[in-house]
């Protein structure tokens, strides 16, 4: 049997009853919406201060896959993986841990560490003394260390159950999605807009996301495989919006009537201006930005309160004072950072002499130029989507690309997950040559190859590979078909 045991993030456990009741809660019908899509006989109780997972396998590929989930979910601070069983007395539960424990104290140091709940005739530090001094003198090679042990034998005794933590995995922490209620993330496709989405997920907040194209059907598609991958790795339990602004009209617009050095500044202004009407359609009452300060010449101070005026809506700025360095580093954490090295820098506009200290009345003075039918027609002809059916409409997109369950003969296979996961697991394919070739570096690297050669996307989901084709397709490439197995 596949256990674990759920420990919920110590901001949740400081809460009021009630207040610990419905997050819990909420967790713990997150965790069945999603086990239930990796497994559809997992069982997860709730018992007020922890919850546990358990499902009656034994296989190691579903318990691989459990974990990776468990990671994922916000609201829990560590879960371990345990074995469970009823005990009658303090030596019946010396027995139990030695039938699991003893092989593995070899040549190791070690402490054992008992949390009890319950009435019993022996004390934590009894059972503690109790089970070492067995195991000590069980094991000859083993020696019993209390500070900085090899190994730490860690038991839980509930009442009359034993409960054996064999390996504890870090929790993403945070709150239960949707506790903290609905946000509208600006979302570019890049480091500092995914982690601040990743960010607003963690504290419980079901992010949506809104997309200002300011470079074709290339750009949308990287920025899809964004969200997607980010949802889809976080926030799986509940159906957020991804909304398309198509901006190219706006950025024309500012191009004939803004100063140059102002249009960064009336850019981003009119971004939040259509980011505000998205979210109110959407009913939603705060939108969050990557921004960062003195990052780039529209995020200094004056730049960030001149683009602040422009609504009374709240917006928040989780990277505010985050260094570029720490934000890739958390991109890469997350499983973000392939997809935004790879995303080209979509300027917009570009001012040979942008202000780094814009005033208010002299950029009020320049939209007075501006014709705001224009910001109010990109609105109104937005595309919003059902987050869980961009791979649906990356079928609709690419219904001209073929997509096959079986290879023909000497067919090349061409795997584009990244690095991390064809180390994690290899593909292997008799009788076809495989290349590795990341996605990322496909529209660098894809020409280098034979194009007399038809070559068959593989990733794991299937969406990136229709997506990574659809673009490379649009380039001239007619070569390209997908595998999906």
């Amino acid at each position: 049997m596949i256990e674990f045991i759920i420990k919920l993030h110590p901001e949740i456990v400081i809460k009021s009853n009630s207040v610990r009741k419905r997050q819990t809660k909420l967790l713990e019908r997150n965790l069945k919406t999603i086990l239930v899509q990796v497994e559809p006989s997992v069982r997860v109780n709730n018992n007020f201060d922890h919850l546990t997972v358990r499902c009656e396998s034994d296989s190691e590929t579903l318990r691989q896959k459990l974990i990776d989930r468990l990671s994922c979910i916000p609201g829990i601070v560590n879960f371990s993986e345990m074995q469970s069983s009823k005990f009658t007395t303090l030596d019946d539960i010396y027995q139990q841990v030695k039938d699991v424990y003893a092989s593995q104290l070899e040549n190791k140091t070690f402490s054992v560490r008992v949390r009890r709940m319950g009435s019993h005739d022996f004390t934590s530090i009894e059972a503690e003394r109790y089970i070492g001094g067995g195991l000590n003198q069980l094991v000859a090679s083993a020696k019993v260390q209390l500070k900085k042990p090899d190994m730490v034998v860690n038991l839980e005794v509930k009442r009359d159950l034993l409960i054996m933590v064999r390996h504890t995995h870090a929790g993403m922490g945070g709150f239960p999605l949707p506790s903290q209620s609905d946000v509208l993330s600006l979302i570019s496709g890049g480091y500092d807009s995914a982690v601040a989405s990743y960010l607003m997920i963690r504290k419980g907040l079901r992010t949506h996301y809104v997309f200002f194209n300011l470079g074709g059907a290339a750009h949308e598609t990287g920025v899809r495989e964004m969200a997607h991958l980010i949802w889809h790795k976080y926030s799986l339990s509940h159906k957020v919006k991804f909304v398309s602004v198509n901006f190219a009209p706006v950025v024309d617009e500012i191009l004939e009537k803004i100063d140059n050095g102002l249009m960064g500044v009336v850019l981003k202004r009119m971004m939040m201006r259509a980011a505000c009407k998205v979210a109110e359609n959407l009913g939603i009452k705060a939108i969050v930005t990557g921004e960062s300060i003195g990052q780039v010449s529209s995020q200094t101070i004056a730049n960030l309160n001149a683009i602040d005026r422009v609504t009374d809506m709240l917006i928040l700025r989780p990277l505010i004072y985050h260094d570029k360095q720490q934000i890739i580093d958390i991109a890469k954490q997350i499983g973000a950072e392939d997809i935004a090295k790879s995303m080209p820098e979509y300027c917009g506009v570009i001012s040979r002499k942008p202000t780094i200290n814009a005033v208010l009345s002299d950029v009020l003075a320049n939209e007075d130029n501006f014709d705001f039918a224009v910001l109010d027609s990109v609105v109104q002809q937005a595309k919003v989507l059902d987050i869980r059916t961009i791979d649906y409409q990356a079928d609709q997109q690419a219904h001209v690309i073929e997509q096959l369950s079986e290879l023909p003969p000497n067919a090349i296979v061409l795997d584009i997950r990244s690095p991390e996961e064809t180390d994690l697991k290899p593909l292997a394919i008799a009788d076809r040559e495989i290349i590795e070739l990341p996605f990322f570096r496909l529209s660098s690297q894809f020409a280098n190859l034979d194009q007399n050669k038809t070559y068959y996307f593989y990733c794991d989901q299937g969406v990136m590979s229709r997506l990574q084709a659809l673009v490379l397709q649009e380039q001239g490439f007619t070569n390209v078909a997908v595998y999906r197995p």
